[in-house]
């Protein structure tokens, strides 16, 4: 029964409070649009989560080990499954849309750790520009549809766009990687604060008594170097534990042996936090940027190309672009997004998304294989909780 507006004769659209009648009515919207209902096992092995999904997600794990002591999971989120099951199953190439729903499991500060996600997986298509449409238009008419609402928050970033930046500026690829993963987990100031950048100059570093293996290690074969170190780490008795992988602290230790290869300069550091600030709607962000990339003489033209492409392709959606906020430092705490994000809110500075998504062609290449990827994810529980609030 609709709730009166307060006015006579008028009445807003009332959403459906019920989780299993949400469920349903988002299955049925996906099966209309051609995604394929699916399922994934609950109990996941850790390691691809660990080494794929970023600290943001690595501390969040629920861990448990079987009896032949393989570190596993409860399913955390379905990408990850999902590309692995694709990959595993035999049809690489071909495109497969699919829809997952059911309970994942993870740590969130006042909230459940378990909840019930929908999740749209877009798998093989190369029209990356025209499927990053399809997928935020789906997701946006979705959440629209359950919730009632007729306007809704959306703010897009291209982390393709921002990693072309860091090409254009000739960092190096360990400097590159670590201004990515700061940019994504929100801390990208402290790396180019110019005060920071004179202070680093003259700090020591943490590893110093080390310094012996660290000058071998920089010069050393990539593959052989990490093998070195996980040795190491093996001999020490470091294996997966506590949501970080012998992998992963080879990994970063080696990251941490070669950061000094390149500094980054004032100069380099003005022109990211300029990009980093640009904002506003999407064909204005991308005009600031063709103007920035002019004057700074950088050629970020294919990527900026693919951006505006996008743009188009949104606007043919019917969605409202103009009033969509785009923004050259925003990002999503997930290391293997690799180029268009997103994410969707009741109203603007609305605390948490309702649903959110990105391309995700970098968890293929980490795989083994040059596959295209994107989706999103919709929280059933956040629908329900930010209409009852």
């Amino acid at each position: 029964m609709n709730e009166s507006s307060g006015k006579a004769g008028l009445a807003r659209p009332q959403p459906e409070t019920d989780q299993a009648a949400i469920c349903a009515k988002l299955l049925a919207r996906f099966h209309r649009a051609g995604f394929l209902a699916a399922d994934l096992p609950v109990l996941q092995p850790a390691e691809p989560f660990l080494e794929l999904s970023g600290e943001e997600i690595r501390r969040r794990l629920f861990l448990t080990a079987d009896e032949a002591g393989e570190e596993l999971c409860l399913r955390p989120e379905f990408t990850i499954p999902a590309a692995r099951a694709y990959l595993a199953s035999g049809v690489i190439g071909r495109r497969l849309d699919q829809v997952f729903l059911g309970p994942v499991f993870r740590h969130r500060h006042g909230e459940s750790g378990e909840f019930v996600q929908a999740s749209l997986e877009s798998i093989g298509r190369k029209d990356r520009e025209a499927a990053d449409a399809e997928i935020l238009a789906e997701t946006y008419a979705a959440v629209a549809e359950v919730s009632g609402a007729t306007t809704l928050a959306v703010t897009l970033g291209d982390l393709s766009l921002f990693a072309s930046l860091l090409d254009a500026l000739q960092l190096d690829g360990v400097t590159s990687r670590r201004l990515a993963h700061a940019l994504g987990e929100g801390r990208l100031a402290r790396f180019i604060d110019p005060a920071r950048i004179d202070e680093r100059k003259h700090e020591p570093r943490g590893l110093a008594r080390y310094s012996g293996v660290l000058d071998a290690l920089k010069g050393a074969d990539p593959a052989e170097a990490k093998a070195f170190v996980k040795d190491l780490l093996s001999i020490a008795g470091i294996a997966a534990t506590g949501g970080r992988s012998a992998e992963d602290i080879a990994g970063r230790f080696l990251d941490r042996a070669r950061e000094d290869a390149q500094a980054l300069g004032t100069e380099q550091a003005e022109i990211i936090r300029r990009f980093i600030a640009i904002e506003g709607d999407p064909d204005a962000v991308a005009g600031a940027v063709r103007a920035l990339a002019k004057e700074a003489g950088l050629v970020l033209d294919a990527a900026l190309d693919r951006f505006e492409t996008r743009n188009g392709f949104i606007e043919a959606r019917g969605l409202p672009l103009a009033a969509m906020r785009a923004s050259g430092g925003y990002s999503r705490n997930m290391d293997y997004y690799s180029g268009f994000v997103f994410d969707i809110r009741r109203k603007a500075g609305a605390a948490r998304p309702l649903a959110a998504g990105g391309r995700y062609d970098r968890l293929f290449q980490r795989l083994g294989h040059d596959v295209p990827g994107i989706g999103a994810a919709i929280w059933v529980d956040r629908l329900i909780a930010e209409e009852r609030a």
